[in-house]
Parts: C-alpha cells; structure tokens; sequence
C-alpha cells in the first residue's frame, strides 16, 4: 500500500501535473480563439469537455452516470449539485453530456487563462455586491438560458470540508424562479474521497453521477417564496438522501 501510495505521488507530480498545466493552458486557448470566431455556445463547451474528460482518465477516476434518461436535450434545466471536490468540476464538464454554463464566483475572474476563458465561454458571473451587480446577473441569466443551454449550480457556494453535505444559499433557486426554469438535482458521489479541500494529491476511485428527475418550476399560484422553499428543500433532500445522509 505504502509502495502504491509512492507511485502515485511521483506520478502525479512528475507526469501528471505537467501534462494537466499544458492541457488546461491548451482547453483555455482554445476556447477563448474559438468563441471570438463565433459560436460561442460551441467553443464554450467542446474543448473544455474534452479536457475534463482527459483528466479524469489520467487520474485513474472513471466516470458513471445515472438518469441522462430524465433530462431532454433539447430543454434548458437548473442543475444543482452537490460540491465535494475539484472533481465535481471535471465530472460534471466531461460527462453530463448536455451543454450549460456554470455560475462563478468573481474570484475565478483573475486566474490566468481560466478567467479570460470563463467570459469568452458566457459562464455567468455572480455580482452580489449591491442592486445593479444582481440585476447584471440576472440580465445575463435571461438572455443565455434558452434552446437547451442550462445551467449548472453548487447551491452550497464552496466545497464541503468534512465530505457531508453542507447548508444550501438560496442564489440557484432564486434564478429558477427568475428564469422559469424545472431545476435538476444531481448528486455526485465519491469525488471527496478522490481529493479533499486543502489537498493537491488525489486518489483514483469511480465517480458516480446521479442525475435526478426534475423539479417541477414555481408557478404563479404557488408563489415566488413558497416556490423557492420548496425547490431548495426537495433537491437538496433528494441528493442528500442519494448520499445516504438523510
């Protein structure tokens, strides 16, 4: 075991890392040429699906996938999912097989390369700082979220530090409500075994991705608030149920 964990380490470090640095600089590349060509929605996902899928190859981690069976191609959905690790990132990118952006936090925005990709891609920002940042968000959810683009959400806003599912912001749902749109609840399971907040080292296992059956969107007679409550408890109690937490 000893011997193995060794392996692993010089791996990772030696061929691993670089070949992931140079892939990653390569995907980013790409994407930001491609989406000032034009068809953004194309450039935006193709090349940064692969280089998902490539990582989770290199490290040993192979990708299962339930339910593609209760989402339509062709329909724009809210996913939300739990956020174990940096692999919930390359899972969902390599292996959801349906085109969305991600919601980001601001911070992402200043990482060399990964940014500059991120707003040539149409990934939506998050600007929580006063009226006009929200409204900014909301604008630019209205105007992506349609013929099949979605979205995909980590309502608990960072990575859990004990590996269970933590407290959900109400951000996602709130934007379902907004846009009108069923939000999809998926659970992923084993990317915190893979590589926990706080480490670099991973560890191969098989990723599991559940994608659950939607959730039916807040209508007018239920009520914006109520909707949003309800929206929040059912996904969250689906996956942490899927999780064996509940």
């Amino acid at each position: 075991m000893q011997k193995m964990k060794v392996l692993i380490f010089i791996y990772e470090w030696c061929i691993f890392a670089p070949i992931f640095i140079l892939l990653s600089a390569t995907a980013a590349i790409i994407t930001i040429i491609g989406c000032k060509i034009g068809n953004r929605d194309f450039w935006g996902y193709w090349p940064a699906h692969f280089w998902a899928r490539a990582t989770c190859w290199m490290c040993f981690c192979p990708v299962t996938v339930e339910g593609r069976e209760n989402i339509d191609p062709d329909t724009s959905y809210i996913f939300v999912a739990n956020h174990q690790s940096a692999f919930d990132i390359f899972s969902i990118y390599g292996f959801l097989n349906h085109n969305f952006k991600w919601l980001l936090r601001k911070e992402i925005h200043g990482i060399f390369l990964v940014g500059p990709a991120c707003s040539a891609a149409g990934h939506i920002w998050v600007d929580a700082h006063g009226t006009t940042g929200l409204l900014s968000t909301m604008k630019q959810c209205l105007s992506t979220l349609h013929h099949g683009m979605s979205l995909v959400v980590f309502p608990e806003g960072t990575r859990t530090k004990t590996g269970k599912l933590g407290r959900w912001k109400k951000g996602a749902f709130e934007l379902a409500a907004l846009v009108k749109l069923p939000v999809v609840p998926m659970t992923i399971e084993n990317a915190f075994d893979i590589m926990p907040k706080g480490t670099l080292v991973f560890h191969p296992r098989r990723l599991k991705i559940t994608i659950h059956k939607p959730l039916e969107p807040i209508s007018k007679a239920e009520g914006k608030e109520a909707g949003i409550e309800r929206l929040m408890k059912e996904s969250r109690s689906i996956i942490a149920k899927q999780l064996g937490e509940e």
